[in-house]
C-alpha cells in the first residue's frame, strides 16, 4: 500500500484505487460529453435500462436527481467497476 492510501476493510480496494477506478470510468463512459455529462448517450442509455424512463426524457435536472436518489447503487457499481478492473489487469507480482 502507498503513503497516503487507507484501505477500507481487509481485502477490498483502497479508496484512492477506487477513485481511481471510478474516475476513470466516469472519464470513458462520458466521451464527448465531459462538460454535460446529462447528454452523453451513454450514460442517458444505462439510466434507460436501469429506470425506464426514455433518453429523451432525461434533461439536466432528470439527470442529477437520478445522481442523488441512486447514488448509493451507483457507488456500489463504481466499487464492482473498480474490482472487475482489478481482476482483469491483476498487478504483476513481485519475486
Amino acid at each position: 500500500m502507498r503513503p497516503g492510501e487507507s484501505v477500507v476493510e481487509e481485502g477490498h480496494l483502497c479508496l484512492s484505487c477506487l477513485m481511481r477506478h471510478s474516475l476513470r470510468f466516469l472519464w470513458n463512459a462520458t466521451k464527448g460529453h465531459r462538460l454535460a455529462p446529462w447528454r452523453s448517450p451513454y450514460l442517458l442509455w444505462r439510466i434507460e435500462t436501469y429506470c425506464g424512463v426514455k433518453m429523451t426524457q432525461i434533461g439536466f435536472l432528470e439527470f442529477w436527481e437520478f445522481l442523488w436518489r441512486e447514488r448509493s447503487s451507483l457507488w456500489r457499481f463504481l466499487q464492482w467497476t473498480a474490482e472487475m478492473e482489478r481482476y482483469a489487469h491483476p498487478k504483476p507480482k513481485s519475486l
